[in-house]
């Protein structure tokens, strides 16, 4: 026996007759005897006084454990003996089944109804939910309802293959037991389907479970069905031997056997509780509150143990699974008793697993205890855990036992020697040890990371609420003063200082410490990557020291960066590069730490904290040095604030990081930042220059690197201030970089003088005006843009004369006291510069004896020191030049202008180049003008033509033309005809009509 469920109490030993049949009604026994009479037990008084009235009013509707007394003996109740009978409650009747089936009033006993068509019947069953009642008698089965008087409706009759020796309603459906097997009857129409065949030697046996299952008997074992006969696979009871009756009464399994009454658990594997001898037992019977056993002249009782005194029971002898399902039949209104003994039962239960290495089975009773997880962890010594103030001390771990110790006594009041003793203390020396050394194995470890895993989803939350409480507090600045202010202390860096009021952060503290280390100890790197990816609250000074010990380096990295210490984990990741390099570390070190793994750590601090980005880069800035800048310019760090750190402690990666940021973004690139990196190429070139020209080498035609970089720079962006480069230019070299400049300022004059007579290069001259022109042509506030190209023809025509005191020009452009620059604009007005041409034009033709020199590039002399009449007097002309600038951009040049500016013995066999094309486009212009001028006259023709068809209009009066106005006929009346041709009127009535929209337009409106 496992456990006393119920207590046997004897309620009568005295029958005069044989029992035949049993049932309770309220606090009364009714027997069915032998001699056919129908005798009524009830308590007795004499004991029945003795109990409080309370206790009276609370047990008139169930049976005492008290000796009964006969109250009521009916003679003559039927005819013959009593098969069976079955109080129906709700319809307060009593039903019998003897030589047929009679329903009598209860209590009175007064006869209700006879069912003459149950004579023979020899089993039945009763649906108290419809009403319904079947039974069989020799091979059929009839079906009653009740019409809820005093009469039966006769429904349907079936006939079956055999007699039927058991019967319940299981649904819509009624489960026979016949002789060899068992059938599934559909009350509907009929049909059959068997089941499984009967025993041999015991006969069948139909019980219905109150989920609307059925248990059916063969031999000695019970097999559960559902109501379609479809086996179910929570197993079978195995009797000791094949019972007679069986009544449930949940969670046990009452059997009457031969020589005793067996009661077994409902639950898989339906193990044996208690079995309770009574020789000779002949029926079983169920009441609200105990089962009732029968035998030839007396009547016992069984009552079941309260279930608090039966979890006590299960407890104490080791039956937690037991004690666990029978917690679920307490109250629902004492659910808090209901959880801490189920607590109770959990911690016992998992602390006798623990112990027997069922370590997974274990954590999930600590789970299902809701017990605190510094408890569990109390388990775990070697795990370090933070100092808080969560951590119980050993007398509160007593007090939690001695709580459940209380709950179970106060529900089952048995005595505390059957109660749970407090948790017994740790062993000493050795046995601590051993014990030790059990609860860090590799199992106990991996039960203990389910189980925080399972917990922290909970505890985090928790956790991440009281954060957000704490921020929404602080943003509104209400103390909320009923609330104890030291919850609210905020910590002071990172996740890992909790705070000491944080119940919830400290709480989770412990746990993700906790799991930390058993996962490193279980060997599970990745899964502690993981964790400190994610959210954590993983302690910072007892994870880094661990991390450290293990050299978990990629790991103290990680809990480096949830805890926003940033420069410590950069620190380390620069330290592991180094020794990698060195090749001090492990391989696997030279694999994972890399230069590029501080790029890549760095990425997503751009956006946060840039000046740390900026200076743990300088780490690397040298050993990677384009990946560095992509993270300046992927980062979206300011680029000022990049120049200028780069400036001030990388110096030669400034150029390199402008460069790169133009190359991305050439107009976000600011002109300060411009400008600076034109400075930097300047300086580059004007210190290879110094060498250069030291060495006597220097050729204005070399270009290096950085000198074509300044070039495109200074030709390609215009951020650059051209005033302050001019100033660190030498005055005898870089004249193309002096040219760009001049261009930038508008000086356009200066810039071709310096590509014609210093760099003697046209096709840089032609260049610099495509340039020029190209770049206001689509203005539209430029009138001509092909003045640029009259500026350098003017160069050509007299070459000395347009550098006449050239150096003292730039000088005055390049000097810090003249504020304002003259500019030659493209865009100037005509008149000037017809002006300027006419008197250009009066000086060529003054010069008479002027004679052309075939080598006209040679123009060296515009360089010398002579008077203003030497030099106009032996200038020469650039012919060829001129006649290539003609010939190559005549459509670019005002040819009238150009014409008047050449010299009058230029001959028109030379100009042909420029002239052929001219004329020729000239001609084209003139003519597609005259088409398109002929065109316009051709639609204006057509659009008169149109007008005047339409001025044709044809208006048709009959003598059926009706007025529009008046609707009266027009006949020969003078008439007016509205725009669109077709509304007539009378010429009187559209008169009248328009002098009344005239006064109405006059008088004022009343505004009502």
């Amino acid at each position: 026996m496992v456990h006393s469920a119920y207590d046997s109490f004897q309620l009568l030993s005295d029958c005069p007759t044989k029992i035949d049949a049993v049932e309770s009604y309220g606090s009364k026994l009714l027997l069915g005897c032998s001699d056919g009479s129908l005798k009524i037990y009830a308590p007795d008084p004499s004991c029945s006084d003795r109990s409080p009235p309370s206790d009276y009013l609370l047990q008139a509707q169930d049976l005492r454990r008290e000796p009964y007394v006969l109250e009521r003996n009916v003679a003559g109740f039927s005819r013959r003996p009593l098969i069976s009978m079955e109080v129906l409650e709700s319809r307060e009747l009593l039903l019998s089944l003897s030589e047929s089936i009679a329903f009598h009033r209860l209590p009175s006993l007064e006869t209700n109804a006879v069912i003459t068509k149950a004579k023979g019947a020899n089993v039945y069953s009763w649906d108290d939910r419809r009403g319904f009642l079947c039974f069989a008698r020799q091979k059929k089965v009839c079906i009653f309802r009740h019409d809820g008087g005093r009469g039966f409706v006769d429904m349907k009759e079936y006939g079956v293959p055999d007699v039927v020796k058991s019967m319940s309603w299981c649904g819509e459906n009624i489960c026979l037991g016949i002789r060899k097997e068992y059938m599934i009857l559909n009350a509907t129409n009929g049909a059959l389907s068997e089941v499984f065949p009967s025993g041999r030697l015991a006969p069948p046996l139909v019980i219905s479970l109150p989920s609307g299952e059925l248990l059916l008997g063969k031999e000695n074992i019970g097999v559960f069905v559902d109501q379609n006969g479809k086996l179910l696979h929570e197993g079978r009871i195995c009797w000791s031997e094949a019972p007679a009756q069986v009544v449930i009464q949940n969670p046990y399994g009452i059997a009457l056997l031969p020589r005793y009454v067996e009661i077994r658990s409902l639950r898989d594997p339906y193990p044996l509780i208690q079995t309770v001898v009574l020789r000779n037992a002949r029926h079983l019977g169920q009441s609200n509150n105990a089962v009732i056993v029968a035998l030839d002249n007396s009547v016992y009782g069984l009552f079941p143990v309260p279930v608090g005194a039966q979890i006590v029971q299960l407890t104490a002898s080791g039956n937690f699974d037991e004690a666990l399902a029978l917690c679920k039949l307490l109250p629902p209104e004492d659910a808090s008793h209901r959880a801490a003994k189920e607590g109770s039962i959990h911690i016992r239960y998992a602390h006798y697993l623990f112990d027997n290495g069922s370590y997974e089975e274990a954590m999930e009773h600590f789970l299902a205890s809701q017990i605190d997880i510094t408890y569990v962890l109390s388990l775990y010594p070697s795990i370090i855990l933070p100092k808080t103030t969560l951590i119980p001390e050993p007398e509160k771990l007593m007090d939690i036992s001695l709580d459940a110790s209380y709950l179970s006594r106060a529900s089952s009041g048995l005595s505390d020697d059957m109660e749970i003793s407090p948790l017994p203390q740790h062993l000493e020396s050795d046995e601590n040890a051993a014990l030790e050394s059990k609860k860090m194995s590799h199992n106990t470890l991996m039960a203990l990371i389910k189980f925080l895993q399972k917990k922290r989803y909970s505890v985090i939350e928790k956790a991440t609420a009281e954060g957000t409480e704490e921020v929404v507090l602080d943003v509104v600045g209400d103390n909320f003063a009923s609330f104890d202010s030291s919850r609210f202390k905020k910590s002071t860096k990172g996740r890992g200082n909790i705070s000491i009021g944080s119940g919830a952060r400290e709480m989770a503290a412990i746990l993700d410490t906790a799991l930390l280390q058993a996962l490193l100890l279980t060997g599970q790197s990745s899964a502690v990557l993981d964790l400190l990816k994610g959210l954590n609250y993983c302690d910072m000074k007892i994870c880094e020291e661990i991390l450290q010990k293990g050299n978990h380096y990629a790991a103290l990295l990680e809990l480096y960066k949830c805890n926003s210490m940033h420069r410590e984990a950069l620190k380390l990741l620069y330290q592991l590069i180094e020794e990698s390099k060195s090749n001090q570390s492990i391989a696997e070190l030279t694999q994972k730490f890399k230069p590029e793994s501080i790029i890549e750590y760095l990425k997503p601090l751009c956006g946060t904290d840039p000046m740390l980005v900026l200076e743990c880069s300088m780490l690397v800035l040298e050993s990677c040095p384009t990946q560095t800048i992509e993270l300046y310019l992927s980062g979206n760090i300011p680029a000022d604030l990049v120049n200028s750190y780069l400036k001030q402690h990388a110096p030669s990666m400034q150029a390199k990081y402008l460069e790169l940021m133009l190359a991305m973004n050439e107009n976000g690139i600011s002109g300060n930042l411009q400008n600076e990196m034109v400075q930097i190429y300047l300086s580059e070139v004007l210190d290879w220059y110094a060498d250069l020209n030291a060495q006597e080498q220097w050729d204005e035609k070399a270009y290096s690197s950085t000198r074509k970089k300044l070039l495109s720079a200074l030709g390609s962006i215009s951020g650059y201030n051209p005033e302050a480069l001019l100033k660190r230019l030498p005055p005898e070299a870089l004249y193309e970089e002096r040219a760009l400049l001049l261009g930038k300022m508008n000086q356009h004059e200066l810039a071709l003088s310096l590509y014609v007579h210093k760099l003697h290069v046209p096709e840089l001259a032609l260049a610099y005006c495509d340039r020029v022109y190209e770049s206001v042509v689509h203005q539209p506030s430029v009138k001509s843009s092909g003045n640029i190209y009259l500026t350098l023809l003017q160069i050509y025509l007299n070459p000395r004369r347009t550098t006449k005191n050239f150096e003292k020009r730039i000088t005055n452009i390049v000097s810090p006291l003249n504020t304002s620059i003259p500019k030659v604009v493209p865009g100037t007005s005509v008149k000037a510069k017809v002006g300027r041409a006419n008197k250009k034009i009066a000086s060529i033709e003054g010069a008479e004896e002027m004679r052309v020199s075939q080598s006209s590039t040679d123009s060296s002399r515009s360089d010398g020191d002579v008077d203003e009449s030497s030099e106009e007097g032996g200038s020469a002309i650039m012919l060829d030049e001129i006649l290539d600038l003609l010939s190559r951009r005549w459509d670019r040049l005002n040819g009238a202008q150009a014409l008047k500016l050449l010299p009058r013995e230029t001959k028109l066999q030379n100009l042909l180049p420029f002239l052929g094309p001219l004329l020729r486009k000239s001609s084209e212009a003139y003519r597609n003008l005259s088409v398109i001028k002929s065109l316009r006259q051709c639609e204006n023709l057509q659009v008169k033509d149109e007008l005047y068809n339409q001025r044709k209009t044809v208006v048709k009066i009959t003598g059926d033309s009706l007025c529009s106005l008046c609707n009266k006929k027009i006949g020969t009346s003078v008439f007016a005809v509205y725009p669109n041709g077709k509304t007539l009127v009378h010429f009187v009535c559209f008169r009248d009509s328009q002098s009344m929209k005239a006064v109405a337009k006059g008088s004022p409106l009343r505004r009502r």
